[in-house]
């Protein structure tokens, strides 16, 4: 039986990530310039040539896949086999200089992530994930620390505008029970909880192509991932994740998020 990610699968993921962090340097820190798009939120030239380019690639590799892109949207899309992608995860922080955006790759089988990529090009820092491997970061194997207890975990979200209405008030239920609380790395941040540095994300009004990389990574770490309801992560989730290193903290995170 065929395995749901093989190797050239996993291969492909590396050269997509390769390609897009080779546009991405040569934008990095420059004068261009920035759009707005429908939704409010910066887009660059950077952020389409390095979604072009990791197209093309997938094209000529699998063209009986499909691909759902931030910048161009969906191909194929009810394909079995579908790549999620977002070439610059973090364009606030890419546009002012900043060094904590990454470019997402996912791999989606029936809905489901089963190949994650978290790759910053600046830094040449990527975590790999694929269901049924351990995750690894630089190419060597890696663990989420143990942290049983919310008093004592630190937590991170990428902005506090994002939890709008009822999410701000369940958001701060939890930022209030942790031990330390931050913002502003977006992607980059589940890569620490991958390697064990943090312990919670919690996040509001994501997309696809925000959450579907993540989860092979942190999972394939001996951590746990799911919605804000304790249902596993698809391409129809509502955009409500929750991230947590230690699976022991996701349901007591679940809980206060719920006002349990």
């Amino acid at each position: 039986m065929t395995p749901i990610v093989t190797a050239a699968h996993r291969a492909l993921a590396e050269t997509l990530a390769d390609a897009a962090g080779e546009i991405i340097r040569g934008y990095f820190r420059k004068k261009i310039g920035v759009e707005q798009k429908s939704d409010r939120t910066p887009v660059t030239i950077a952020d389409r040539a390095a979604e072009k380019v990791m197209r093309r690639l997938i094209e000529i590799a699998f063209p009986q896949h499909g691909i759902f892109g931030e910048e161009f949207g969906k191909h194929n899309a009810d394909a079995d086999y579908v790549w999620v992608l977002d070439p610059i995860d973090g364009t606030k922080s890419f546009i002012s200089g900043v060094p904590l955006f990454g470019t997402l790759i996912a791999l989606t089988y029936r809905g489901a992530p089963v190949l994650g990529v978290i790759d910053q090009p600046i830094s040449g820092e990527r975590w790999v994930g694929a269901a049924g491997r351990k995750a690894s970061f630089n190419g060597k194997p890696i663990r989420t620390r143990a942290c049983a207890g919310l008093k004592d975990a630190t937590l991170y979200a990428t902005a506090p505008e994002m939890f709008a209405k009822g999410n701000a008030a369940a958001f701060q239920r939890l930022r209030s029970r942790v031990k330390l609380a931050r913002y502003g790395a977006d992607c980059y941040a589940y890569g620490l909880l991958a390697s064990g540095f943090i312990d919670l994300v919690v996040e509001a009004d994501l997309k696809p192509y925000d959450y579907c990389a993540l989860l092979p990574v942190i999972e394939g770490a001996g951590g746990k991932m799911s919605d804000w309801r304790g249902q596993t992560l698809t391409l129809a989730s509502d955009g409500r994740v929750i991230a947590a290193g230690d699976p022991r903290l996701i349901a007591k995170a679940r809980a206060v998020l719920a006002g349990r």
